[in-house]
């Protein structure tokens, strides 16, 4: 079960990591993520802590799944 558990853990982190910055360059582009001015928008910064916060669950999920292959 441990190992299974660990494999989930490492697909979690993999879809993330690969998932995730392919859609903010396509946030990035979007004509909503700059106002006229060229300033970030609200719609760029949530998805830039979206970003964030997958790629730290990303993380979490690959320290945890080792920690479970180690213990």
């Amino acid at each position: 079960m441990e190992l299974f558990a660990a494999i989930v853990l490492f697909l979690s982190a993999l879809f993330n990591v690969v998932a995730w910055p392919r859609f903010f360059k396509r946030v990035s582009a979007d004509p909503r993520a700059r106002d006229a001015a060229g300033k970030a928008t609200t719609f760029y910064r949530v998805h830039a802590v979206l970003l964030t916060v997958a790629l730290v669950l990303a993380a979490a999920s690959l320290v945890a799944g080792v920690l479970l292959l180690a213990g």
